[in-house]
């Protein structure tokens, strides 16, 4: 147990510490404290307008598709005769089923990629940098790309899955795997080299302090970087179109059926492109429908984040 002396002495040290730092700052040029000022206004405003460019989409598909919003949108199949009875069951399979397959693919694949250049890769390799610089520069290609990719190796080409869901899913893994092995790879190098050191003096070896030392604590990063890429994965339209999902499927798909599948953002897209109001007022439904299984996946995730967080 510590001294009572000692652990009064930390805290005045801390405090004088802490008026130093405040008077250094307070003692600043005029010129430099509008500038950040300035510069901290304009931080607020940039979020600000964010936000409230998102709340407008938001309200707006909310009070346009409150009509249609009801149980029948999870229930129903699509129709393009009656809008009225019209839903999005077999849309909200495909991209349930859609989702599964990217985080069973990026999550072994974009952690295994980021120990390897975080805790084995040797910079001074030149395969080791070219890796990296690849990794980088695939998180900015659009997305379109990917489609092409899909199609020409997955769907044909070497793999020649043909049209079918799991196709879809490689794709959009493709795509977002990038994001999970950035991600990845700070949380990893976020944890203090002190718990590597400490499990390496206790005579453990490298792949068990990463196991049970360095993973774990890297789990909350981790899991931030899967969420923003189901984020990303759950409202791509252009490579699903280009891997065969359908703009208008009847039945509940299956990950290795080969008769069609579809997803939300593409059904959405063949509603809104539609003439009658009716479809547009499903379309501003079905963007709240995807809200809706955006924010539970992500709801469960974030419990999961913070669930680690709170054991370390």
């Amino acid at each position: 147990m510590a001294d009572p002396t000692e652990t009064e002495r930390v805290r005045l040290a801390t405090a004088g510490a802490r008026a130093v730092t405040l008077e250094s700052l307070s003692s600043q040029p005029r010129g430099d404290l509008f500038k950040g000022a300035l510069f901290y206004a304009l931080l607020i405003l940039a979020l600000a307008v964010a936000l409230a460019g998102l709340a407008a989409i938001i309200i707006q598909a909310a009070v346009k598709g409150a009509p249609a919003i009801g149980p029948d949108l999870f229930t129903n199949g699509p129709s393009t005769l009656n809008p009225s009875e019209a839903g999005f069951r077999p849309a909200l399979i495909g991209t349930l089923y859609l989702i599964l397959g990217v985080i069973v693919l990026v999550v072994p694949l974009g952690i295994g990629a980021a120990i390897y250049l975080e805790e084995y890769g040797d910079r001074s390799r030149w395969w080791n940098r070219l890796i990296e610089l690849n990794v980088q520069n695939l998180a900015g290609v659009p997305s379109i790309i990917y489609g092409i990719l899909g199609l020409a190796f997955i769907v044909r080409g070497p793999l020649d899955l043909g049209f079918i869901l799991v196709a879809g899913s490689l794709t959009l893994a493709l795509l977002v795997l990038p994001t999970v092995i950035l991600a990845a790879r700070e949380a990893i190098r976020a944890v203090p080299p002190s718990i590597r050191e400490g499990s390496l003096a206790l005579g453990a070896t490298q792949w068990q302090t990463i196991r049970r030392q360095v993973l774990p604590a890297a789990v909350p990063g981790v899991i931030t970087g899967v969420i923003l890429a189901i984020s990303r994965a759950i409202g791509e339209t252009a490579p699903l179109l280009l891997v065969g999902a359908a703009t208008f499927v009847t039945f509940n798909p299956t990950f290795l059926g080969d008769n069609g599948y579809s997803a939300l953002p593409v059904l959405i897209f063949n509603y809104a492109q539609r003439p009658q109001d009716e479809f547009r007022v499903l379309a501003a439904a079905g963007v709240i429908v995807m809200l809706v299984v955006l924010l539970a996946m992500n709801s469960f995730a974030v419990w999961l984040r913070n669930r680690y967080e709170q054991q370390w």
